[in-house]
C-alpha cells in the first residue's frame, strides 16, 4: 500500500501514478492510517454510490455503539451540529424533503436565468486581471465569481460576503483525512460564526422577505414544509460550500492543467465551442474532489471480500476518473474527449445539485478569459495546498501580454 499516501507531498503533486498501481492491486484494499477501505475502480465506484447499503450517515439506523463507532468529542459540536443538519449528510427521508425544497433554485429554468449575470460578473473579473496585466487567478477570478453568485442566490448582502470564503475554508479543513486539533478548532470556531450571522439574517427575512432562497426555505417552513431553523442554516452553508469549493479549484486546476499541455490550449484558443467538453474534461482530468466516504450499513461484498456493517468506504473519485477500463488513455488531457462518464458531481441521491450552475460558472469565466486574455500565460510555478480531499492550488500566478 505504499502507492497512497494521502500526506506525502510527492503523492499530493501527482496522485494518479499511485492510483495506477491501487487499481492493478484489486478492487478493494483497507487502509489501516484512516480506517477506511479504498475503492478505486470507475465500476464499483458509480455503483457504490448508488447503493442504498450504504449511507452519508448511520445515526437513523444505529447508535454510535451499536454501529461499533465512537460519539465525536464534545469540543466538536458545533461542527457537528452544522454538517450533520445538511442534506449531504442526510438520509432519506430528511434528505429527500430538504433536497425537494432545495432544488427548486436549481431547476434548469432558474440556473438558465442567471447565465446573463454569471457571464457579466465573469466578464467584469476579467477585464480586471487584464487591466492589471495579470495576478492571482484564484484570488482574482475563481473564488469571487462563484462566491458572489451562491451568495446572491442566497440573498447574503454584498457588504456581509468578505468572511464567506474563509468560513467555507476552515470547516471545509474538518473533511480531510485525519484532521488536526488545530483543525477541528478553525472549523468549530468557524462554524459558530457562521451559523450566528445567519440566525441573525434568517431573523431580518422573517420580518423582510426578498426573492432569495433564504426567504423561500422560511416560505416553505411556514406553508408546512417541516424544515427547521437549523436545518436552514445547514443547507445555507452547504450550498455555500459546495456551491463554490469545487468551482474555484476546478477553474485554477484545470487552468494549470492547460498551460501544461499548451498543444490543448491552442487547440481551446482557436476554437471557443470547444468549453462545454473542455470543462468536463478538466474536471476528469484533474478532480476537485479526489475522495468522498460512505459509512457501510449492512454488509457488502466487493470481489470476494466482505466489507463489514461499520465500516467506512473511501470511494477514489480522481481514480476512478483515470480508470482505462472506461476512459482511453486516461493520463491524456483530451479537450475534444465526447465519452466522458466522469463522476466528478457524484452519483445516486446524493449527486451534486449545482452541478448545472457549476457548469455555467465555469464556462463563463473560461469564456471570459478565452476572449479578453487571448494570451494569458503561466507567470511561476504555483503551489500545490497540503490537502487531499479537496484538490486545489494555494493561487495560480497569470500574465496577460
Amino acid at each position: 500500500m505504499a502507492a497512497f499516501d494521502p500526506w506525502d507531498p510527492d503523492f499530493l503533486a501527482d496522485p494518479y501514478p499511485s492510483y495506477a498501481e491501487l487499481r492493478a492491486q484489486g478492487r478493494v484494499q483497507y487502509f489501516e492510517p484512516t480506517n477506511q477501505w479504498l475503492v478505486p475502480h470507475h465500476a464499483d465506484v458509480s455503483a457504490l454510490l448508488r447503493d442504498r447499503r450504504l449511507g452519508r450517515a448511520y445515526q437513523h439506523r444505529f447508535t454510535h455503539e451499536e454501529f461499533g463507532r465512537t460519539a465525536p468529542v464534545p469540543e466538536h459540536e458545533p461542527f457537528r451540529t452544522l454538517n450533520d443538519h445538511g442534506m449531504l449528510d442526510l438520509e432519506p427521508p430528511d434528505h429527500t424533503r430538504i433536497r425537494r425544497l432545495v432544488s427548486k433554485a436549481f431547476t434548469p429554468r432558474t440556473v438558465e436565468q442567471l447565465k446573463p449575470y454569471v457571464a457579466k460578473l465573469a466578464g467584469e473579473l476579467v477585464d480586471g486581471l487584464v487591466r492589471r496585466g495579470g495576478g492571482d487567478l484564484l484570488a482574482d477570478v475563481a473564488e469571487p465569481l462563484p462566491v458572489a453568485v451562491i451568495a446572491e442566490m442566497l440573498g447574503i448582502p454584498e457588504a456581509d460576503r468578505a468572511p464567506l470564503r474563509p468560513w467555507s475554508a476552515d470547516i471545509c479543513g474538518m473533511y480531510e483525512l485525519n484532521p488536526s486539533e488545530d483543525t477541528a478548532a478553525k472549523a468549530v470556531r468557524a462554524s459558530v460564526e457562521f451559523s450566528d450571522y445567519l440566525r441573525e439574517l434568517i431573523a431580518e427575512r422573517r420580518k423582510e422577505p426578498g426573492d432569495d432562497l433564504i426567504s423561500g426555505l422560511i416560505e416553505a417552513h411556514d406553508e408546512g414544509d417541516r424544515l427547521t431553523e437549523q436545518e436552514m442554516i445547514s443547507t445555507a452553508v452547504l450550498l455555500l460550500n459546495a456551491g463554490h469549493e469545487a468551482t474555484v479549484n476546478a477553474t485554477v486546476n484545470g487552468w494549470y492543467a492547460l498551460f501544461r499541455n499548451p498543444a490543448q490550449l491552442a487547440a481551446l484558443r482557436a476554437d471557443h465551442s470547444l468549453v462545454p467538453t473542455a470543462i468536463e474534461e478538466l474536471m476528469r482530468y484533474d478532480t476537485p474532489l479526489q475522495l468522498f466516504e460512505r459509512w457501510v450499513l449492512d454488509d457488502i461484498e466487493i470481489d470476494g471480500t466482505t466489507v463489514p456493517r461499520g465500516a467506512e468506504i473511501a470511494m477514489l473519485f480522481g481514480s476512478a476518473n483515470h480508470d482505462p477500463a472506461v476512459f482511453q488513455d486516461p493520463g491524456r488531457l483530451d479537450l475534444t474527449r465526447r465519452d466522458n462518464p466522469h463522476i466528478s458531481f457524484s452519483a445516486g441521491i446524493h449527486y451534486c445539485i449545482g452541478a448545472p450552475l457549476a457548469r455555467i460558472e465555469l464556462a463563463a469565466s473560461m469564456t471570459a478569459l478565452l476572449e479578453k486574455a487571448p494570451t494569458l500565460t503561466l507567470a511561476t510555478e504555483p503551489q500545490r495546498k497540503p490537502n487531499f480531499v479537496i484538490r486545489g492550488l494555494e493561487g495560480l500566478r497569470v500574465e496577460v501580454g
